[in-house]
């Protein structure tokens, strides 16, 4: 298959905007794969800051960078992301090259636990404020149900408003495939 499908092309697009140094956000560090990836990216001079509100998430990202030994490069909080903006060091504003928000529930989890349209917007709009020039943020958004989809309504329609002069704005999703499979919204800071 020469098209991407949504993980590696989320990848892609965060290999293009990070590199060796930078600094970097995991919104919704999950099982760890992406903060995992993030670190490789970042290399030993850089950062990732990693938020979850699951200890469960926190425990497996925690145990994924230690056997990778990349644990020192990154700082995991047990919280929310709509407060990204207070727990990322004032240093790092205006210094973010990528961010990555997996939204919807924990594979393999308590699933009455999901992201939700209001502290998700909250936390774009800070990640936003924060990112440098050229920074990316991706959404892969799951909303395969009731919950997932109220989240992908309103993320639509808040995207589809941000002015062209401020971010270029993708949508990347296929089309044909059935049971609702994720897609990728990519904001680029300009």
């Amino acid at each position: 298959m020469k098209v991407e499908k949504i993980l590696p092309f989320t990848r892609n697009l965060l290999s293009k905007a990070v590199k060796n140094g930078d600094f970097v956000v995991d919104a919704t560090v999950g099982n760890g794969y992406d903060t995992l990836f993030l670190a490789e990216l970042v290399g030993e001079s850089g950062r990732v800051f990693g938020f979850d509100v699951q200890e469960q998430a926190i425990l497996a990202t925690q145990e994924r960078l230690k056997q990778h030994g990349f644990l020192d490069r990154v700082s995991i909080f047990h919280t929310g992301h709509e407060i990204l903006g207070k727990m990322i060091p004032a240093e790092y504003h205006g210094r973010i090259t990528g961010a990555v928000f997996n939204l919807g529930y924990l594979p393999k989890s308590d699933k009455s636990i999901f992201t939700r349209p209001e502290t998700t917007l909250a936390a774009i709009e800070q990640m936003f404020s924060i990112m440098a020039p050229e920074g990316i943020i991706v959404l892969v958004i799951y909303h395969g149900f009731p919950e997932g989809a109220v989240e992908r309504d309103a993320l639509l329609s808040y995207c589809q408003q941000i002015d062209q002069k401020t971010a270029h704005v993708l949508k990347y999703q296929f089309i044909n495939q059935q049971n609702n499979p994720p897609f990728i919204i990519a904001i680029e800071k300009i």
